[in-house]
């Protein structure tokens, strides 16, 4: 066993879980591109409120996403990926209606705190594994949480940051109006998931894979299996850090519900209804919770047991979710 870098050769067990035909990785690839383009196309003619739903699915798309690279493609579940949203969300709205801060600076700041956050939170995980990994990542973030809620003086507690300005970009148009700020969303989101596009497909991808699958075998071919987590797990942390910059300037506002279990396991629900190891199905799965959320509870109060029942139909009929269930790709139970 090696204890350097991550190897860049995939190995047997993430050669027989992970390789998928270039063709298979080309169509997915022009779908993706194909539902961005048509979400940009349809944009203009949508009245406000769809249009703010659709961007709100773009930006919460980037979080479950992030969760995937985490859950889906390692094999690790976390109950405190909102940490990382909530610290960027909130250092930009700190930033933002204090200091007065642009969008590089709010940006940067963001991402290097919620980063670093998941480094050190990473590093207490990784060497847990299956519940104790669960009920780590739960307490944690429940740290996160108390903080916001507590902290008073830097976070407002309760109260939450409200009136966080739209970035300016010295453009012809202002991110203040609804249809430039969702055509600035989509593009950052497509940023992201051909960022985290590649990174899954890259060798270090193919070695989460097999990591996946079983960790004792990758073991026997030298990788060091805790660097690969550990990566991934910070990887993670940063893409939803990404997503929670776009949170705080899309909803111009920021509270402990950010950071609280409810958004985490809104987000592990979300990764699980469209299929863990796709990427595009958790992007599928924030979106069908995006809407279902917010249509299905204008005509019923109990729209929460609505939701729950779509969950278990497909935890019982597609337990690979519903994109992961048209995968022809082996996919472990674990």
């Amino acid at each position: 066993m090696t204890n350097g870098a991550p190897r860049s050769s995939p190995g047997p067990a993430a050669a027989s879980s992970g390789l998928t035909a270039p063709a298979t990785l080309d169509r997915k690839v022009v779908a993706g591109a194909v539902v961005l383009a048509l979400a940009g196309a349809v944009a203009p003619v949508l009245p406000a409120y769809p249009l703010t739903l659709l961007t709100q699915a773009v930006i919460v798309a980037v979080l479950a996403m992030s969760l995937d690279v985490l859950l889906g493609y390692t094999g690790l579940p976390s109950l405190g990926h909102a940490a990382y949203f909530g610290i960027a969300a909130y250092t930009v709205g700190i930033l933002a209606t204090e200091r007065q801060t642009g969008l590089a600076g709010c940006l940067v700041a963001a991402l290097l705190l919620a980063t670093a956050t998941a480094a050190v939170f990473g590093f207490l995980a990784i060497r847990a594994t299956g519940t104790y990994f669960l009920m780590i990542t739960l307490a944690l973030g429940m740290v996160v949480w108390g903080l916001a809620f507590r902290w008073v003086s830097m976070t407002k507690g309760d109260n939450g940051i409200a009136g966080v300005p739209r970035p300016e970009l010295g453009l012809p148009w202002s991110l203040a109006a609804p249809l430039p700020f969702f055509y600035f969303a989509l593009l950052a989101a497509a940023l992201a998931w051909a960022a985290m596009g590649v990174l899954v497909r890259s060798p270090f991808g193919l070695g989460l894979k097999g990591i996946r699958e079983s960790e004792s075998r990758m073991r026997a071919l030298g990788y060091n299996v805790w660097l690969h987590k550990y990566l991934a797990f910070v990887i993670s942390g940063f893409f939803a850090a990404f997503a929670g910059v776009l949170w705080a300037y899309y909803n111009g506002f920021v509270g402990p519900v950010d950071v609280q279990l409810v958004t985490s396991v809104e987000t592990l629900l979300m990764v699980a209804l469209g299929g863990p190891g796709t990427l595009a199905g958790p992007a599928l799965g924030a979106a069908a919770i995006v809407f279902l959320k917010n249509f299905v509870s204008v005509y019923t109060k109990r729209w929460l047991l609505i939701l729950g029942a779509v969950y278990i139909g497909v935890i019982l009929f597609a337990p690979r979710g519903v994109l992961g269930a048209f995968s022809r790709e082996p996919h472990s139970a674990r």
